[in-house]
């Protein structure tokens, strides 16, 4: 009886393990994905600034190490897990810094993705990246329950992969909810999560309502903010003495001319 007991409990945890291995796989795939397509379509540049390499790297940095962490998971390394644990911490910490800096001198220098309204990219990038810093401090916190742990973790790998969605949708033609249809590709990958629990358990963790409703409040923030007068009065703080104060923030900025091409926005 205590072998079958044994047994009952280690498949619903082996399903766990697949489900964020899985996931983590295709998140890293859609950012591989993404990204190489802006590349071979002759969209983005190795002639960027050094700090957009510098952000690149970084960022697909975490995307490798988010894969590993839960590779270390599934085959059951859980203590070189832990100790890699905080490496991520402070890595997640730069990656918040660099994100809203990057995002603040693509604005400042008029460079806004043209499907984008000036002020609302500028809230969109940095809302996004700080919620990714606070869903990922939330499950650091609760590093000791393993459920809350990977599931809050999931939620901000999720957000991380707005910036995919947003090269491998058709942009244009989603002009002026292409904010939207980022939004609607990533959030599909936490329901992924909520269907799994329902249909290993027949119940969903609570943590899945936790980490979504934190990325639906984000999304709202994102437009409510943009288009307030704080946002404006921000928005022309940050573009103080630069090209971008000289472009209106709400008005969606002329395609290029040529090749669309793309620093790392």
């Amino acid at each position: 009886m205590a072998t079958v007991a044994g047994t009952a409990q280690r498949q619903p945890l082996a399903a766990d393990h697949r489900f964020f291995m899985g996931g983590a796989i295709v998140m890293a795939l859609l950012v591989v994905a993404g990204f190489s397509v802006q590349w071979l379509m002759g969209r983005s540049t190795f002639r960027a600034p050094p700090i957009i390499h510098l952000h690149a790297v970084v960022f697909m940095g975490w995307v490798a190490y988010y894969v590993l962490q839960n590779a270390l998971v599934a085959v059951g390394s859980v203590r070189l897990h832990k100790r890699l644990g905080w490496i991520g911490a402070g890595w997640a910490a730069v990656m918040v810094v660099l994100g809203v800096t990057i995002t603040a001198l693509m604005v400042r220098r008029g460079a806004a993705p043209f499907f984008f309204e000036p002020a609302y990219f500028l809230f969109m990038n940095s809302l996004g990246v700080l919620t990714f810093g606070a869903l990922t401090a939330a499950a650091i916190v609760l590093r000791r329950q393993t459920a809350w742990h990977r599931r809050l973790h999931f939620c901000g790998m999720a957000i991380l992969t707005a910036p995919a969605f947003g090269r491998l949708l058709p942009m244009p033609l989603m002009i002026p909810h292409a904010g939207l249809g980022v939004f609607a590709g990533f959030i599909l990958l936490p329901i992924a999560g909520v269907i799994a629990d329902w249909r290993r358990s027949g119940r969903v963790h609570p943590a899945w309502w936790w980490g979504i409703g934190t990325l639906c409040v984000a999304q709202m923030l994102m437009s409510v903010i943009a288009f307030s007068p704080v946002g404006r009065a921000l928005y022309y703080g940050v573009t103080a003495g630069a090209p971008g104060a000289a472009i209106d923030p709400y008005a969606f900025p002329p395609p290029p001319a040529g090749p669309l091409i793309t620093g790392g926005g």
